[in-house]
Order: C-alpha cells, then sequence, then structure tokens
C-alpha cells in the first residue's frame, strides 16, 4: 500500500477520532479504491488531506454488518427467560449445595 493512503487513513481516521489500526487500514484501503488514489498526491494535495475536515469513518462492524444477507428465521414467540434460570424453578425450591472443603 503506498504511503500516501496510509498518510490519508490515519488523517481521516484521527479527524474522525476512530483510533484503532482497523479503521486506518479501512480509511487507506477507501482512499487506495477512489479516484483520487488512483494517482499520486502532490504535496498540496498531501496538505490539503490532512487539513480536510469533512471525511467521515465507516465503522468496520457497520461494514461487515450491511454485507450480510437479512436473517430468514422468526423472532422468539416465548417470554425471555434468564440464561442463568432456565429451569424456571423458583431459587428456594432448588437443593443446597454443599460446601467444599
Amino acid at each position: 500500500m503506498p504511503h500516501e493512503h496510509v498518510v490519508a487513513g490515519i488523517a481521516t481516521a484521527l479527524r474522525a477520532g476512530a483510533l484503532t489500526a482497523d479503521a486506518v487500514a479501512l480509511e487507506a484501503r477507501k482512499w487506495g479504491e477512489s479516484a483520487q488514489g488512483s494517482e499520486p498526491l502532490s504535496d498540496q494535495d498531501a496538505r490539503r488531506l490532512r487539513m480536510d475536515a469533512g471525511a467521515t469513518v465507516t465503522s468496520l462492524i457497520e461494514r461487515r454488518l450491511a454485507a450480510l444477507p437479512p436473517d430468514p428465521r422468526p423472532l422468539p414467540s416465548g417470554p425471555a427467560t434468564n440464561c442463568c434460570d432456565c429451569t424456571g424453578v423458583p431459587p428456594t425450591d432448588r437443593p443446597e449445595r454443599e460446601e467444599g472443603p
């Protein structure tokens, strides 16, 4: 990946407050895939890029979730249960635990 793309990715991620390597890599890749990234940057373009405050960072999770197909399964119809108490037995009716040594 060219240096200019990495610099553009760092600048965009920092402006948006994204402080992860994933965000920098994603923004650098987006810059490289864009029409602007197809030709080398001049010094003036590089300075403008560092100062440009109009860029946005796409969440990596949002981008991955957008690519997923819709889930065809129906939503659960029963009442919500506590995963730690799936038996339905009230706590007072449970046998007491034996204390270990």
